[in-house]
């Protein structure tokens, strides 16, 4: 499942994207616009901007705004920021593999029913790109 944290990822840099062309975007003006609290809101941020996602300007006029082409960054790379994997198990991720707990993953039957269904969900989120937020 999404996290609230990823949902109000995704709302934010909606709402960035939306506003490009009049960044940089002062963070209690999403806050407010995208109700999302605001000290979650600035971690939340700060985490995209360590990423590379965002960029923050500071003092009058500043605020934040997309550093990254929004045609080029995916819905799945921001959820991975945010929440880690996105396999529902961790011997499924493509990124974070751990094998599971006394499994015997050659014997396992839910394993190949969980790789089609993260290879569905990526499917899609490797497709939309923070530009399909408009």
């Amino acid at each position: 499942m999404l996290s609230k944290k990823a949902q109000y990822a995704i709302k934010a840099l909606s709402y960035l994207v939306s506003r490009q062309s009049e960044c940089p975007i002062l963070i209690s003006e999403i806050a407010e616009k995208k109700q999302i609290p605001l000290k979650f809101l600035e971690n939340i941020l700060l985490e995209l901007r360590k990423a590379g996602i965002l960029e923050s300007k500071k003092g009058k006029g500043g605020g934040y705004l997309i550093k990254t082409n929004p045609e080029m960054t995916s819905l799945a790379s921001v959820i991975r920021i945010i929440d880690g994997p996105i396999a529902m198990l961790p011997c499924v991720s493509l990124y974070f593999y751990e094998r599971c707990e006394s499994c015997d993953e050659e014997q396992c039957k839910i394993n190949g029913l969980f790789v089609e269904a993260r290879d569905a969900v990526l499917g899609v989120l490797e497709q939309k790109t923070l530009a399909d937020l408009k």
